[in-house]
């Protein structure tokens, strides 16, 4: 009955694991065409799914470089950041808008209660994301704003000193 009882234990875990990896994953799919670390999602999906899955484990390289590619490029250009600003800025008070819950505007189609429906849940949700946006943007900003400098001074020097 005990070794029973490990045996169950162990798929549970394993079984929970891919499915909370999955989920990740799939959330990450579906922001890759907003602006976002949509990528980086799916990197964190495929990292949690690699302890459990063999072909997991051979993509994380090959995403790892995906995300660290958008990451660099998300920074690259002066407007590319103050969108991206924009974007954090737009998270942020439109949660802050959802917590409030202004009355419906009267432009409003449909019954006042489902204006800006669900209250603190849903704005909280949209603040904690605008957070996490304006994180990764100072992260990526600070570790590979002169990423594409470093590379091109690279390709550079072994013609200069020919």
């Amino acid at each position: 009955e005990r070794r029973m009882g490990i045996v169950v234990k162990r798929a549970v875990k394993r079984y929970s694991i891919a499915a909370v990896g999955f989920l990740v994953l799939a959330i990450g799919i579906l922001l890759m065409p907003l602006p976002g670390p949509g990528v980086l999602i799916v990197l964190v999906g495929v990292l949690i799914l690699a302890t459990q899955f063999e072909w997991a484990e051979r993509r994380v390289d090959q995403v790892k470089r995906a995300a660290l590619r958008g990451a660099a490029d998300s920074v690259k250009t002066w407007p590319r950041i103050f969108v991206s600003i924009l974007g954090v800025v737009g998270l942020i008070a439109f949660g802050v808008l959802w917590c409030v819950h202004p009355p419906a505007p009267s432009w409003w189609p449909l019954e006042e209660k489902w204006w800006l429906y669900g209250g603190w849940g849903p704005g909280s949700t949209l603040i904690f994301s605008g957070v996490v946006a304006a994180g990764v943007l100072v992260y990526s900003y600070l570790n590979f704003r002169d990423i594409k400098t470093d590379e091109h001074t690279n390709d550079e020097a072994p013609a200069n000193t020919a």
